[in-house]
């Protein structure tokens, strides 16, 4: 991939753009096997790799500049705005879209917020595009509700203008810190979810929600999980970290009864609906923190699906699971070292397999599915109770 901001030494946000991308999924696997050597593997996966533009169905912007002449892009080294409009690693549908918002940061008197002087109101553009219909959600992060009159009122231009924004939002970040969000969203428009469909299954995007950033890849890493489950005929699962359900509405047959925990509520609103789409009738999700749902004791099931965020499930979850030991767990990490950790923190068990996924060609992140096993030596909580409460002969 070709992109004239990396060659002339003005973006590094891909900072391993000079490597041939064969180099680079083969760097990447290096890395996460040197990662996972304490432990055996019992069978590494061939490594998936990924178109190496256009991929990302996200665009997080900075607005810079000034009302007359707004710049969307990042803030360099030196504290200038540089423009990202044309980067490749965004989807040509995205380009048009780009240049009217220009336009409408005019109209609307969106005066760019100055960090040095703390002053202006609109601080980012947040753009996500769906595969699935070509529809697209608009978030204007401010630093306060000053403007949102004048944004109101501006907006119909913009709906003619680019009738496929179905979902346009602000969110109020008052707070003079690389923040990208505040707690505050308001919708803007009718509808307010972008649906997706991977696999099949119907999945959505709400302003406040993760959803990832390589839909193509987020689908085969989905597709695997479901086929490393479906091979282990279980009837119970928790998908914890759940975000808006991928993994265990994958995963999940007719008869599964599952239970999926997301500490964030617009993210469990777009679970439950794409579960209700499914006709899935054994299903629960809840707003709740994952590690201490997990610790309330509930009914153990026969696989834990875990997907946290970077810094990973941490030791207090993990020693639950060593402590309870259900007969599996599935473990989707972002970080490598972080994965690492934990896995060797989860002492008492084994792993199957594993395989990478490069969601982020041109970084040196990637993402990894590891399929834990209960090792032949450890026997669950609920086993050893039973052993130590038995009554003498």
């Amino acid at each position: 991939m070709h992109c004239e901001l990396f060659s002339t030494g003005r973006c590094r946000s891909c900072q391993w753009l000079d490597r041939p991308y064969p180099q680079q999924l083969a760097d990447k696997q290096a890395a996460i096997t040197q990662l996972l050597s304490f432990q055996p593997v019992g069978e590494w996966l061939a490594p998936v790799g990924c178109v190496t533009q256009a991929f990302r169905n996200k665009a997080k912007m900075v607005v810079g500049g000034s009302v007359e002449r707004p710049i969307l892009g990042i803030t360099s080294a030196a504290g200038q705005p540089l423009d990202l409009c044309r980067c490749p690693l965004y989807p040509s549908s995205f380009v048009p879209v780009f240049h009217l918002l220009k336009s409408f940061i005019g109209r609307a008197g969106l005066t760019p917020y100055d960090v040095a002087r703390r002053r202006g109101e609109l601080k980012f553009l947040l753009l996500t595009a769906s595969d699935f219909d070509g529809g697209m959600m608009l978030r204007f992060v401010l630093r306060s509700s000053t403007k949102l009159a004048q944004l109101r009122a501006a907006l119909p231009w913009l709906q003619s203008q680019l009738p496929l924004l179905k979902v346009i939002s602000a969110n109020i970040q008052p707070v003079h810190m690389a923040i990208l969000e505040g707690e505050t969203e308001i919708i803007l428009t009718e509808q307010t979810a972008l649906e997706e469909r991977l696999n099949d299954v119907p999945l959505f995007i709400r302003p406040r929600g993760f959803f990832q950033t390589n839909p193509a890849i987020a689908a085969r890493l989905y597709a695997a999980a479901r086929q490393w489950v479906g091979m282990l005929h279980i009837d119970s699962l928790w998908d914890l970290f759940c975000g808006v359900g991928g993994f265990g509405l994958h995963c999940a047959s007719a008869d599964t009864r599952l239970t999926g925990i997301e500490i964030s509520p617009e993210a469990i609103a777009s679970a439950r609906q794409s579960a209700q789409q499914l006709g899935l009738r054994h299903v629960t999700f809840a707003a709740l923190d994952s590690t201490q749902f997990a610790r309330q004791g509930a009914d153990l099931p026969d696989l834990v699906l875990v997907n946290p965020p970077r810094r990973g499930i941490g030791q207090e979850l993990c020693n639950y699971l060593n402590q309870m030991a259900p007969p599996y767990i599935l473990y989707s990490s972002c970080q490598g070292e972080s994965l690492a950790k934990d896995l060797q923190a989860l002492s008492g068990y084994d792993i199957l397999k594993a395989q990478l996924f490069d969601m982020f060609p041109h970084t040196a992140h990637y993402e990894t599915l590891v399929l834990l096993k209960r090792a032949a030596s450890v026997a669950p909580f609920e086993t050893q109770c039973t052993v130590l409460h038995q009554p003498h002969q």
